[in-house]
């Protein structure tokens, strides 16, 4: 028997399948992966298009209780990207970190400028977690969502964004980075200086 659902969802990519995209509702966080294979036309193109970040409002078909899209409508192009095993952390989150950990905290964050000093994105630094959890793995699994960054940085900033996130080799912490411009000088060096963005 098939059904529909919509919603508004954040795109990941699926951390179990490459044929498959997952999807977070933007409201609950619910995951919801569905499959990129077996469409055509138009439909076909659309999803083809969809890049891991960006925020969509789709219509899904269940049957059998796996989900396909049916109608796909893309609301903003920020892009997500994930680098792990980074080297040469840049300054500003080196001293980010170097700050929260003079404070006792566990997470910081400080605004980046570019050159003519204009704020250009955000940077947050959280410690590395101890034991079993991956905060890392978290971000890209959709477990710890990046939605509530990405909303505090549309307060003051129009999208699209681009957000980064990095597992630095030789520092103590995860980093998120996020540029206001997705195709701006941030978001540009940040793609050419670390491996996998």
């Amino acid at each position: 028997m098939e059904s529909t659902t919509s919603g508004t969802f954040r795109v990941l990519e699926s951390p179990r399948d490459p044929a498959e995209l997952l999807l977070l509702d933007t409201s609950t966080q619910d995951p919801t992966y569905v499959t990129t294979a077996g469409y055509e036309d138009d439909l076909g193109r659309e999803v083809s298009n969809i890049e891991p970040g960006n925020r969509i409002a789709a219509r899904l078909s269940w049957t059998d209780g796996m989900p396909r899209f049916v109608e796909i409508e893309v609301e903003t192009r920020t892009t997500i990207a994930f680098a792990d095993d980074a080297t040469g952390i840049f300054e500003v989150a080196q001293e980010t970190w170097q700050e929260a950990e003079r404070e006792g905290q566990a997470m910081n964050s400080r605004t980046t400028r570019n050159t003519d000093n204009e704020a250009n994105g955000v940077v947050y630094t959280f410690a590395k977690q101890a034991g079993q959890r991956d905060l890392y793995e978290e971000f890209q699994d959709g477990i710890t969502p990046l939605e509530p960054l990405i909303d505090r940085l549309a307060e003051s900033a129009e999208p699209p964004f681009a957000v980064f996130v990095l597992r630095p080799r030789e520092e103590p912490f995860v980093l998120v980075a996020l540029a206001t411009e997705r195709d701006g000088q941030f978001a540009t060096t940040m793609r050419e200086t670390y491996e996998g963005l």
